[in-house]
């Protein structure tokens, strides 16, 4: 998540959404693909992190292997997935998702809707549900999209003043994790001790030092990021002279 995390930032720095995924090939523990909000460059709504990665997978492996590569996939991704990408991922039978914080308006995930177990939504694959985890640096990815907000965007329909606008560091909303989980995922992937948060709808690094915030991840410079990812990528056993056949 970290890596997602500071693919957000980039894209910050490049005056986009700061939102960002990275697609791990599970059995390898490898990254195959990433993404980032594309949509002020492009003028296009569509342009979100997810369905960049997408596109990265199709062009590397086929079209034809994507169900097969899919399945195997584990998504980190900054913000919850909204509607639309989370029946994406969903159709292509992707294996589990982690990510920052919800997405209040649009969230695919357990926010708005349950797109992710919504056994009305096809699958493509055996995997005909998958698991959403939600919490990995929450409050960072939160306070990337408040740097963005406090920002002018010219790219926007409507800009808006945002002079007066002040940016907070210091509050964040409490996490609703049953609307995402259950107790038992939970204590699976964070652990017992870890209930109380559960209980509480608290953060996971809620009592830590700095608010349990990382702010030298999120307030870095990362123009190297994509370049690093790019070989990381090409030097993985699975890259774009390998083709995974379908069984």
């Amino acid at each position: 998540m970290k890596s997602a995390i500071k693919l957000a930032r980039y894209a910050l720095d490049h005056n986009e959404t700061p939102v960002a995924c990275i697609f791990v090939y599970e059995p390898t523990n490898e990254i195959i693909a990433y993404g980032m909000n594309d949509t002020n460059k492009s003028h296009t709504g569509i342009a979100h992190a997810e369905f960049l990665g997408i596109e990265q997978i199709k062009h590397k492996f086929g079209s034809e292997n994507l169900l097969s590569i899919f399945k195997d996939i584990i998504l980190y991704v900054t913000v919850e997935p909204c509607i639309m990408c989370a029946s994406a991922i969903k159709q292509l039978g992707i294996k589990k998702v982690y990510f920052g914080c919800g997405n209040d308006r649009f969230g695919g995930n357990g926010t708005v809707l349950n797109i992710n177990k919504d056994k009305s939504t096809i699958s493509l694959n055996d995997n005909t549900i998958y698991d959403s985890i939600p919490g990995l640096f929450r409050k960072e990815a939160i306070m990337l999209l408040r740097y963005f907000y406090v920002r002018e965007n010219d790219h926007a329909p409507k800009p808006r003043t945002k002079k007066e606008r002040i940016l907070d560091k210091n509050t964040f909303p409490s996490i609703n994790w049953s609307s995402y989980i259950d107790r038992n995922l939970f204590a699976r992937e964070f652990g017992v001790d870890n209930l109380y948060h559960f209980d509480q709808n608290s953060d996971l690094t809620d009592g830590k030092q700095n608010n349990g915030i990382d702010w030298d991840l999120i307030n870095s410079s990362y123009d190297n990021h994509i370049e690093q990812l790019t070989k990381e990528i090409e030097n993985s056993h699975i890259n774009i002279h390998k083709r995974i056949k379908i069984q």
